[in-house]
């Protein structure tokens, strides 16, 4: 199976590479093309300041973001009180784009990075919500029962039996979200910033610099796996009882 999607992978990157030598438009590089450019970047300090920028964005939201989605989402999810304050609200506000919140931080936080961190972690808050709250409903009965009946205190139950219970679904609201800080940062710093991975493509969009476009992308997309596969890690770790996800 693995062999397969290699040989699939490598038809694509080989398809690609024939079409751009026989004449693709110029903005449409070739992956041999784009690699040369990508190496050659990774010579130059100017790339390792932007992508330091971004990351100094993108992280401390994802994890404000997903502190605040965890604690609440496991308070409303084992407590009616919550529920009822935060859950209207919170489901109310989630379909609207987080990014249309921006010029509103600008406003209210200045045009620094405050508040490019800030839509961050709105955006990364409201999957990790949502996971953490259904992961906590979801608890069986019979094992909150079971504590019970053993003599477990309620400060007990929540930590051994709703947590571990909700942890699977709180690891996936946090593979989405840390996805989710990369796509808001990429949009926040092409709006209004002077560094970062975005602003980098803004600027070679303007210039025409089709190499320094897909040298970001191909970064940002880089540090995006990088990070999912590091959760995927911790969620294994942490998640060594329950074995590998079907």
């Amino acid at each position: 199976m693995a062999l397969a999607r290699a040989g699939v992978w490598l038809l694509l990157l080989l398809v690609w590479e024939l079409a751009w030598r026989w004449g693709l438009p110029q903005y449409i590089l070739g992956p041999l093309e784009i690699l040369k450019h990508f190496f050659a970047a990774l010579g130059s300090q100017e790339l390792y300041g932007h992508i330091g920028a971004s990351l100094a964005r993108s992280l401390p939201g994802f994890a404000v973001g997903a502190v605040l989605g965890i604690a609440l989402g496991l308070a409303a999810g084992v407590g009616r009180a919550f529920d009822r304050m935060l859950s209207p609200a919170i489901f109310l506000t989630y379909p609207v784009p987080k990014i249309v919140m921006l010029p509103v931080f600008m406003l209210w936080f200045g045009i620094g990075d405050l508040s490019k961190v800030l839509i961050i972690a709105l955006a990364c808050f409201y999957p990790v919500f949502i996971n953490a709250y259904y992961g906590a409903r979801s608890t069986q009965k019979i094992l909150v029962w079971s504590a019970l009946n053993m003599g477990a205190g309620q400060g007990e139950i929540f930590r051994r039996v709703v947590v571990p219970s909700a942890a699977p679904q709180i690891f996936a609201g946090l593979r989405v979200s840390l996805a989710l800080s990369f796509i808001v940062m990429f949009a926040a710093e092409m709006i209004n910033a002077r560094s970062g991975l975005g602003q980098l493509i803004r600027v070679a969009e303007n210039s025409l610099r089709f190499d320094l476009m897909y040298v970001s992308l191909v970064t940002i997309a880089i540090l995006g796996f990088a990070g999912d596969s590091l959760l995927r890690l911790a969620r294994q770790r942490a998640l060594a009882w329950q074995g590998e996800p079907a």
